[in-house]
């Protein structure tokens, strides 16, 4: 199942797509709903998803990343935090401000939390998820390496598209990811080089903060991460999913 936002007669509403329509529900995906209606997809204006109360990030989780950047492999997750504000939709632009250089894409698989949690284990991770979607960790690379830490860098308005909809149906562990930037692969790795697993991060984020319904965890990115520039179409693809694209502006 795939759970979408859509913008219909100047109102938001959510609903559930397939490859040909959307069918709109009375309530948020997290409560109780009925079916009300139906829309053509290809006629729809897509938003983000899901509005999170935050969005948790995970750096420097896939083994080829972390020799690509000279670290070491961590110990435990490395957490830190993007605003609710820099998340943005598909087709949305993402607006590099105009003194940022040196501004990078991070292909990512983001998890959608589905209902409140607090201190749970890995195996109890399921059943607290709603589903996965792509997200784009866009990074001013120079701000984070003159702040030493990451608030400012990838904290912009739209440094954090998402979309385009929550894939309920999904084994996270073994998936495809890649990040195209202008037809052009620049990232390519399977979700299998993680270094902490999907329901690992949900365990360990959870024993930190409590996550609330349509909170995101972004999973951290793949090696080859590289600039993008204005005007640069940016497309983050991950099996099972689809296919999440923005301009950079």
């Amino acid at each position: 199942m795939r759970v979408v936002r859509v913008f219909v007669d100047e109102d938001v509403r959510y609903g559930l797509a397939d490859d040909e329509s959307i069918t709109l529900i009375s309530d948020e995906p997290f409560a109780a709903w009925e079916t009300e209606g139906v829309l053509p997809l290809a006629h729809a204006q897509l938003l983000a998803p899901v509005i999170p109360t935050k969005v948790v990030c995970v750096g420097l989780n896939y083994r080829a990343h972390a020799r690509e950047m000279g670290h070491a492999i961590p110990d435990e997750p490395v957490l830190f935090l993007k605003p609710p504000t820099a998340v943005v939709g598909p087709g949305a632009e993402i607006h590099i401000p105009a003194d940022l250089k040196d501004v990078d894409h991070e292909a990512e698989l983001g998890i959608v939390i589905g209902r409140r949690t607090r201190n749970i284990g890995a195996d109890d991770a399921p059943a607290h998820i709603l589903g996965y979607l792509c997200a784009n960790d866009v990074t001013s690379r120079l701000l984070q390496r003159k702040d030493g830490q990451w608030a400012r860098a990838k904290g912009f308005d739209s440094f954090c598209p998402v979309g385009p909809w929550v894939e309920t149906d999904l084994d996270p562990h073994d998936l495809e990811i890649e990040c195209l930037v202008n037809g052009k692969v620049r990232q390519s790795g399977r979700t299998s080089d993680m270094i902490f697993s999907p329901w690992e991060l949900v365990s360990f984020a959870s024993r930190v903060m409590t996550l609330l319904p349509g909170d995101v965890i972004i999973t951290g990115t793949p090696s080859g991460i590289g600039p993008m520039v204005r005007g640069d179409v940016v497309e983050v693809r991950i099996e099972g999913i689809g296919s999440l694209l923005n301009r950079v502006v």
